[in-house]
């Protein structure tokens, strides 16, 4: 759920309006107070009028540049749109001026986990859960990204206390469950996984988290086999073809996974990561224009996916056109500093582009980031199931 604030100058909420109405309402808050162009932005974001809304918001501040909660829902009707950049940015300035409030802190790492980027929106969720520890939803996206970031034992202490209220929800009993398996704690695992069963019914949707479970302990065959079970009971189930091609990639079975991938993209045509899943297939294929078409169709969707920059430099790199291999390589690195790899193909096409001393530096980063990071886990699976659940 997004937050949207209330202005505490707005005074009643004005009567729904549409059409002709709105808009004489709307010419006459240009005369008016701030009050009343926000009482008129608030009407419009709740019928979903995000432009309308987006001029009456913007209008408040022009009349009270501190006005925090015209930010803060200039902020959701970013988020409506899937403007996460523009988002961030108004959203922040809502913080700067209203700090107590809570929601625009729950809001600001809805964002950064909607884009995947779960290791920012840590700190905003932790602040919110401190302050309302027993608030659900930001302590359930907060275990989540513990989970995602694999601090297995934060994220079954974030998720158990949810038990009470989640302990119905497929997903929450498989991430706890996972989690718990991870950190040692048998006994929430038994009773996490005990309960999975029980609710399942062998209905679809508990074969599809069943095979998630195996497929993350590693046991491909018992994942697949409960993956076609789930696709047996509901052939259009959303994301049971996407694990599946997981499944069939980890065993390096590309054919297969190249058919479940796409499978799943006819059941869901925007989910970004079904086409840079298929990048990796192609690319492992040696196919590389089948490769950079489907990199570029993540990207469409989702212009932060760092593997699909990451795919589309290694292929622009091996047919040496290096301007372009750096051009992707820069925009990993831009987009995720710290992860090694994005620094070592960096600095691989710099070695080619004979720039030796720009190479040396990527390369020394790449080996810095990755010495820093004991035991380094190998990364964790796409999981596009748990983060369409929060939505």
């Amino acid at each position: 759920m997004i937050l949207c604030l209330a202005m505490g100058t707005a005074g009643a909420v004005t009567a729904r309006q549409s059409g002709p109405a709105r808009a004489d309402a709307h010419a006459e808050a240009q005369h008016a107070d701030p009050a009343a162009v926000f009482a008129n932005g608030e009407e419009a974001l709740q019928q979903g009028h995000l432009e309308d809304a987006e001029k009456d918001f913007r209008q408040v501040l022009q009349l009270d540049p501190k006005a925090g909660a015209a930010y803060a829902n200039l902020g959701v009707v970013y988020m409506r749109r899937k403007q996460w950049a523009k988002a961030v940015e108004a959203l922040s300035k809502a913080e700067h001026l209203m700090p107590q409030v809570a929601g625009v802190r729950l809001n600001i790492g809805l964002v950064y986990f909607r884009q995947n980027e779960f290791l920012q929106a840590i700190p905003p969720l932790e602040s919110v859960v401190r302050e309302q520890p027993d608030a659900v939803q930001p302590r359930y996206l907060l275990g989540l990204c513990y989970f995602f970031a694999q601090r297995w034992e934060e994220a079954a202490s974030t998720l158990e206390p949810l038990w009470g209220q989640e302990s119905g929800q497929f997903p929450y009993l498989y991430v706890l469950s996972n989690a718990a398996h991870r950190a040692g704690r048998t006994e929430l695992d038994e009773r996490a996984a005990e309960q999975l069963i029980k609710i399942g019914n062998d209905s679809g949707e508990y074969h599809l988290f069943a095979g998630k479970y195996h497929l993350n302990l590693e046991q491909y065959d018992v994942a697949l086999a409960d993956f076609e079970a789930a696709a047996k009971a509901d052939p259009n189930l959303p994301f049971v073809h996407f694990n599946m091609g997981l499944a069939h990639l980890k065993k390096q079975e590309y054919r297969q996974a190249r058919d479940e991938f796409l499978k799943d993209a006819a059941i869901e045509p925007d989910m970004a990561l079904n086409y840079e899943e298929l990048g990796a297939v192609y690319w492992l294929m040696e196919d590389d224009r089948s490769a950079e078409h489907s990199y570029r169709e993540a990207l469409k969707r989702s212009p932060r996916l760092v593997d699909s920059h990451l795919g589309l430099a290694k292929i622009y790199q091996r047919e040496k056109k290096y301007a372009e291999a750096l051009t992707e390589a820069d925009a990993a690195v831009k987009l995720d500093p710290e992860r090694p790899e994005a620094h070592y193909v960096r600095g691989q096409i710099l070695q080619h582009m004979e720039r030796k001393q720009e190479a040396q530096k990527e390369l020394a980063a790449a080996q810095r980031i990755s010495n820093s990071r004991e035991k380094q886990a190998e990364s964790a699976l796409p999981s596009p199931e748990l983060v369409q659940d929060t939505q």
